[in-house]
C-alpha cells in the first residue's frame, strides 16, 4: 500500500491517471501530447516514462504491448484497498448548524449634547 500513496503523491503521476481515467488505453505519445496540450506540462517522454513505470509498480497503471506501441490502462483496485481499510460513509453526516446568538437587547441612542 505504501507504493500506492508514494505514487499518488507526485502531482504529475495524479494528473497522469486522471488521463487515463477520462480516455483509457493511451501510448506513451498519446499522454506526453495530452500533458502538454491540456495541462502545459513539458515533461519529457523519459520523465513520462519513469512515472508510468512507478505507477505501475504501485499496481495503478498496467500495460500491454500492440505491435511496438505500449498501451498504458488504468487500474483502481490498488485504491479499493485503501476504501476497505478506511471506509468513507455513502453520505457522511452533515455538520451540525451553528447556535445563533441570542437577540441583542435595544439600548436607547445616547443624546447628543
Amino acid at each position: 500500500m505504501g507504493d500506492v500513496f508514494k505514487a499518488l503523491a507526485d502531482p504529475t503521476r495524479r494528473t497522469i491517471l486522471d488521463e487515463l481515467a477520462e480516455h483509457d488505453g493511451q501510448s506513451l505519445f498519446e499522454i506526453c501530447s495530452r500533458l502538454t496540450m491540456r495541462h502545459q506540462n513539458t515533461s519529457t517522454r523519459q520523465a513520462v516514462s519513469q512515472h508510468l513505470a512507478v505507477l505501475e509498480e504501485a499496481g495503478l497503471v498496467r500495460s500491454h504491448r500492440e505491435g511496438r506501441t505500449k498501451i498504458h490502462h488504468l487500474d483502481t483496485s490498488p485504491l479499493r484497498s485503501i476504501v476497505e481499510r478506511w471506509p468513507v460513509p455513502a453520505d457522511p453526516p452533515s455538520p451540525e448548524p451553528a447556535p445563533e446568538p441570542p437577540p441583542e437587547e435595544e439600548q436607547p441612542c445616547p443624546a447628543s449634547p
